[in-house]
């Protein structure tokens, strides 16, 4: 599902006749920016039965070029990381 695609869905399953399509959109890239920003700060963000979100840190190391072979230095970075939480799993493993 795209994010579009999730934009069309709400407002299918939620019409409301006071907001637009444009409302929609406003409100899930909102939700978006503010995870996005929670974990800029190095926040963690838990939705319950659907998973959490984190930031982890990957240390310094050296890595290979893959078509020279040579070293390569790869610095220290920081991912973000999603864990799925129990409802979410019981749900996609029940088929």
């Amino acid at each position: 599902m795209t994010k579009s695609e999730l934009i069309h869905r709400l407002a299918e399953m939620y019409p409301d006749p006071r907001l637009y399509h444009r409302d929609y959109e406003r409100i899930v890239n909102k939700v978006f920016d503010e995870i996005s920003d929670a974990l800029a700060r190095g926040d963690r963000v838990e939705l319950r039965g659907f998973g959490a979100f984190s930031v982890r840190a990957r240390s310094a190391r050296v890595g290979r070029n893959p078509r020279t072979g040579a070293a390569v230095e790869v610095g220290e970075k920081r991912l973000p990381f999603f864990k799925t939480g129990k409802e979410l799993r019981d749900r996609v493993n029940k088929g």
